[in-house]
């Protein structure tokens, strides 16, 4: 068996007589050749078998040989391109009978030698010039020198050339099915649903496979290999060094390639070495999402936006040899948001108004007449919710509003008002909203800053519970209630029953405990108490206070629970 290095050494070194054979695939060699992928780095042979990653410069041709040592072999040569279009050649050189050296068995001069085979014309095989994965097949090639010439105009970027002289038994890539489009079964605002045929390879060849979606808004893209360049692109990147420079083939790693070790790498892009004469430059961040899906051949991508064409793409990659192929991508434009619907607030009247978890609510008020002032009440029911306010146009107020809160504006003949009332995230929201232009009619109770309700466990008994709770200077209403719960009722239960908006209407007559009217001009003394009687030893209760306003509107103070005593 030769050793390998005599591989790269023919290209330097005459050959003694045509009956010197040329290495080629030898299975002990391949697996040094797979293990030792660094020592194929930067060299300019491509080991039969084997993908390899290599680097251009912009407008600097590169060549790699491969060589084939029996006539009639079959030969298979398959460039992908990275990042950008190349332009690619195959030729075949024939191999020279032998040495010249005059008859003398010299070897010649090892310059004239290595010129003799670059300048020896050879035979054009194929040519090809784009971004498409493309392949050279032969099923019966002549022995000789192949050499691979590629060349990028547009800028320095990355390939993979993968050649192999058993491609029967190789089958590196994963085959496509006979249809190998990506069909949308589903299409909604903000998802799309992705269908495929599977590929054969999981099931006729029994080979590990899976499926990585990609979703971009730019382009479908030809290879996985493309994906992962585009990926790769930091917001600091630098730009490769000119060809000549005295460098380590360690360092292409860091000028936009991909690399194993993304964490070292990292931390070396943010000091570069100041030798080298790098440069930082600022790149937009990319907006490309890569899913891997194991074998499933349906997904359905979620979280996009409305009304926005989406490119999707399906690869299917071997899990050994992580080699992959492209389907056919496609393209779609989610669904239009629903136009909302915009409430008309009437003057002076209570709206109830309901907002979805995320989502977003228009009212519109539009006076009648003149007006000097606006005044909105809203009455936020469950947890906070933004507010915006508009007039002709005009962005006037935003703000977060929870429970009740009073907003005042100065008006203007003629004007328009439109109201954006925005949920949040953790659930849906209630309202109750009204706008006058007659400031004097409330149709809310006002509320104090604390609307809690406080029990004193001193004077709790088998039979009964004392509460207390604040109140304000103007006279309201205030009714409360009385339910049993079992002992298991938690903060979430009570949480449930939190909506302020509902009033002691849908509550059982059974449940009602008193109504009184209650107010103070010295805040300080704006409070009450009151004894809750009739209750069992050892159970546990539910407490609401309810206020209600002079228009009828009422408001439920903060739930409270309390437990009678069970021994007195």
């Amino acid at each position: 068996m030769v050793p390998l290095h005599w591989c790269l050494l023919w290209l330097l070194l005459p050959l003694s007589s045509r009956t010197q054979k040329l290495p080629t695939r030898d299975e002990e060699l391949f697996q040094m050749q797979i293990r030792d992928k660094a020592f194929f780095h930067d060299s300019s042979v491509i080991p039969d078998g084997a993908e390899i990653s290599s680097y251009l410069f912009r407008d600097t041709p590169k060549r790699y040989f491969f060589m084939v040592e029996e006539d009639n072999t079959p030969l298979s040569v398959t460039v992908t391109p990275c990042d950008a279009p190349l332009e690619w050649k195959l030729g075949l050189q024939e191999l020279p009978e032998e040495a010249s050296g005059e008859g003398s068995g010299d070897p010649e001069p090892l310059e004239q030698q290595k010129q003799q085979i670059i300048n020896e014309e050879g035979t054009e095989l194929f040519s090809y010039k784009g971004n498409d994965v493309e392949c050279f097949i032969s099923s019966s090639s002549p022995s000789g020198l192949y050499q691979l010439e590629l060349l990028s105009t547009e800028k320095d970027t990355h390939f993979k050339v993968y050649a192999t002289t058993t491609p029967e038994s190789d089958q590196p890539y994963p085959e496509l099915p006979y249809d190998p489009r990506v069909d949308v079964t589903s299409l909604g605002r903000t998802t799309v649903t992705l269908a495929w045929k599977p590929s054969p390879t999981a099931s006729l060849l029994k080979q590990p496979i899976q499926y990585c979606v990609v979703i971009n808004k730019e382009h479908n893209f030809k290879s996985l290999c493309a994906v992962e360049a585009k990926l790769s692109a930091d917001d600091a990147f630098m730009m490769a060094p000119k060809p000549g420079l005295d460098f380590s083939p360690f360092d292409f790693a860091h000028f936009g390639f991909p690399s194993d070790n993304s964490g070292k790498e990292r931390s070396f892009l943010t000091k570069p070495s100041p030798k080298l004469g790098r440069h930082v430059y600022s790149r937009p961040k990319v907006d490309i999402q890569k899913i891997c899906i194991g074998n499933k051949n349906i997904f359905t991508v979620s979280d996009l936006k409305p009304d926005t064409q989406y490119y999707f793409d399906v690869f299917v990659a071997n899990s050994n040899s992580n080699m992959s192929t492209a389907y056919v991508g496609t393209f779609a434009r989610t669904k239009e948001e629903a136009k909302q619907k915009t409430v008309e607030l009437k003057d002076g009247k209570v709206t109830d108004v309901f907002v979805k978890r995320k989502g977003a609510k228009f009212l519109r008020f539009a006076p009648v007449s003149s007006h000097q002032k606006v005044t909105f009440f809203i009455h936020s029911c469950l947890d906070a919710v933004q507010i915006q306010v508009r007039r002709d146009g005009k962005l006037l107020l935003s703000q977060n509003v929870e429970g009740i809160r009073q907003l005042q504006l100065r008006g203007k003949p003629k004007a328009k008002y439109l109201i954006r009332l925005k949920g949040n995230k953790k659930g849906a929201s209630m309202l109750k909203i009204l706008a006058t232009t007659r400031p004097g009619k409330q149709s809310f109770p006002s509320l104090p800053e604390d609307t809690r309700i406080k029990a004193f466990d001193k004077l709790r008994t088998c039979s009964s519970a004392t509460v207390a709770w604040l109140g304000t200077q103007e006279r309201n209403k205030f009714c409360i209630y009385k339910k049993e719960v079992d002992e298991n009722y938690n903060e979430d239960q009570k949480r449930r029953e939190q909506n302020q908006c509902l009033g002691p209407d849908i509550r059982k007559k059974s449940e009602k405990v008193l109504c009184k009217y209650f107010h103070s001009q010295n805040l300080q003394k704006a409070v009450t108490t009151e004894t809750i009687k009739g209750l069992q030893p050892g159970k546990s209760y539910l407490l609401d206070v309810y206020v209600i306003g002079p228009g009828g509107h009422s408001v439920k103070y903060q739930s409270k629970v309390v437990k009678t005593r069970k021994f007195c």
